[in-house]
């Protein structure tokens, strides 16, 4: 099982390390600062070994990373793995930020139920079953995130079951939220948020998060 060094610590960019197993395109690395794709948080981009990753796809407690036919790395290779840095800075402070919209939506509106999420580089959106129009809790949203975001709280993200690998995120006296993707270590770096209401069916919402 790979060592996920993202969750120690999510803004480093660089690791060296080496691969333990080969099948082809896929390589399995012996320990890993590249998120692959989970719980709606998009995979990071980056290289290994200098080749480019075409895809990070989770494998029970591993992760696998495809790269092109020709890579020719083999078990036992030293390679360093590189991250883009401006891509996973967006990914977590999206994350963030949808996290505490879908947190203030369960805190106000009891009985509402997720349905679907996607954390991109550009925007992050929250799928909602409610049959009213959710935009009337924006005025609300935006101050209540604004104040946290303001205060600068620190985020506690640690193993709540580290044997099964479930990791929960924390703002004290706000929400503490099972979570498995990379978190920031404070709010204030979410910056400014842009709430949008998208009607995806209906008794459907959808709630689009933009940040700076």
């Amino acid at each position: 099982m790979v060592a996920k060094l993202f969750w120690q610590d999510p803004y480093r960019i660089s690791l060296d390390t080496r691969i333990v197993a080969v099948d082809g395109e896929w390589v399995r690395l012996e320990e890993t600062i590249f998120y692959a794709f989970s719980g709606g948080q998009e995979s990071d981009a980056g290289t290994i070994g200098g080749r480019t990753v075409l895809e990070a796809r989770k494998d029970a407690r591993d992760i696998l990373y495809r790269l092109a036919p020709d890579h020719g790395l083999k078990p036992g290779d030293a390679v360093t793995v590189a991250i883009d840095r401006a891509r996973r800075s967006r990914l977590m402070r999206l994350h963030l930020a949808a996290e505490i919209i879908l947190e203030l939506a369960y805190q106000n509106l009891p009985g509402i139920q997720k349905i679907g999420a996607h954390i991109a580089e550009d925007k992050a959106r929250i799928d909602f079953e409610w049959p009213e129009n959710i935009s009337k809790l924006f005025p609300m949203m935006q101050e209540k995130a604004g104040a946290l975001i303001t205060a600068d709280h620190p985020i506690v993200s640690a193993f709540s079951d580290e044997a099964n690998q479930r990791r929960y995120w924390e703002i004290e006296g706000f929400a503490r939220v099972p979570c498995g993707g990379t978190h920031l270590r404070r709010t204030g770096e979410i910056g400014a948020i842009a709430l949008k209401r998208v009607n995806i069916g209906k008794g459907k919402e959808r709630i689009e998060i933009r940040v700076p």
